[in-house]
Order: C-alpha cells, then sequence, then structure tokens
C-alpha cells in the first residue's frame, strides 16, 4: 500500500509501503471498543473508600431506654442510619483493572491504525525534527499540513519538536512504544514519521 511522504513544510517527501497486514484491515469497532474500555478501566485509580460501620469509633453501648423513647431500641453508635455512622456497603479500594489478552490487544492497534488510514486521517512525515524549540514555527507548520487535532508518533521523540508541542491545545507526541489505541482514536489526524511506520510494523508483526 503506497503513501505519500510529506514534509513539515507540507512538500512531497517521496512515498512509503505501508503493511496491508497492519494498516489495511477492516476496522472492528468491536475490538476496539474492547481495547479502550480496557485502558480507561486499567487506568482508574480505585483509591475511593469511606468507613463503614466497623471501622467507625463510636460507643457500642446500648444507649437511651429500652421502653419509652418512642422509636426503635438501639444499641450501637456505629450503625448506618445515626449521624457519624459507618457507610451501608460504601465504596472500598480495588483496581478496576479488567484482563485483556495480548494478541486482541496488539490486534486492536492494528485496526486503530487502519481505520486511520480508511478515513484518510493519516499522516506521514520524513521526519519530525525542529533546530528551535519555537512553538510559533510548529503552529505554522501544522497550519500547512492542516493539522489542529492530532496525535504525532516518532521513533525517537525529539526533544525540541516536544518542547514545541506540549504548549499547542489537542496535540500530543508520543514514542513508538507509547502509542495505543485510546490517544488514537481520540484525535482527529494521526501523524507518523517514516522511523515510528517502520517501528510499528517491527513491533505488530
Amino acid at each position: 500500500m503506497k503513501t505519500e511522504v510529506l514534509n513539515l513544510e507540507s512538500g512531497k517527501a517521496g512515498s512509503i509501503d505501508l503493511d496491508e497486514t497492519i494498516f489495511g484491515l477492516e476496522p472492528r469497532k468491536d475490538i476496539l471498543h474492547r481495547c479502550v474500555v480496557y485502558q480507561l478501566a486499567k487506568r482508574q485509580q480505585g483509591t475511593h473508600k469511606v468507613k463503614e460501620r466497623g471501622e467507625v469509633s463510636a460507643t457500642s453501648k446500648k444507649f437511651g431506654n429500652q421502653k419509652g423513647g418512642g422509636g426503635a431500641r438501639h444499641g450501637n453508635k456505629a450503625a448506618p442510619q445515626f449521624r457519624g455512622g459507618g457507610k451501608a456497603h460504601g465504596p472500598r479500594s480495588r483496581s478496576h483493572a479488567i484482563d485483556l489478552p495480548k494478541k486482541v490487544r496488539s490486534l486492536a492497534l492494528k485496526h486503530a491504525l487502519s481505520a486511520k488510514q480508511a478515513a484518510n486521517e493519516l499522516i506521514i512525515l520524513d521526519e519530525a525534527k525542529l533546530n528551535d524549540p519555537k512553538t510559533k514555527a510548529l503552529i505554522a507548520s501544522f497550519e500547512k499540513l492542516n493539522l489542529s487535532n492530532a496525535l504525532i508518533v516518532d521513533a525517537h521523540v525529539d526533544e525540541k519538536f516536544s518542547l514545541a508541542a506540549r504548549n499547542i491545545p489537542n496535540v500530543d507526541v508520543l514514542p513508538v512504544m507509547g502509542a495505543n489505541v485510546y490517544d488514537i482514536l481520540r484525535r482527529e489526524k494521526l501523524v507518523l514519521t517514516k522511523a515510528a511506520v517502520e517501528g510499528l510494523e517491527a513491533r505488530l508483526k
């Protein structure tokens, strides 16, 4: 699958052959959905916690009279119905992570890349490097490439490019090993350098 390669000035810089088994699949929404749910569940902290009845410091001595109080015969102030008592069935610290086989995660990444290619939302750059970490200059380059909401992936992220890009809203920069389904799908355009294409093909074969 031959695709045009551009430079940061939106000029042509040759072409590249994309692997059909990675960039030419028919995207499956079910696999992409499973992987996104897996990623979002895994990153939840799960540190929410409240004190339950057994953890509240309160008297367990019977308070009030057995009769004549006009209510139930309570024996513990830590019960959930009292102010300051423990919470009934409250949240507990736990992991929200779910299991997803490694092969399914790898396949989902292929389908995410294929989805971007099929939707004409994939741009291949010869390289993503800057001589100076100037955000203004990078914004001008992005305007030429018609990029306002994008994920940029490189084999080895150039420090100056990363510094210039981090001040631009809706633009993320990741190395090849950090490329993931959620970040690819949440941005309108996916920008890969030639080195990133080689790295992704090596990672997914």
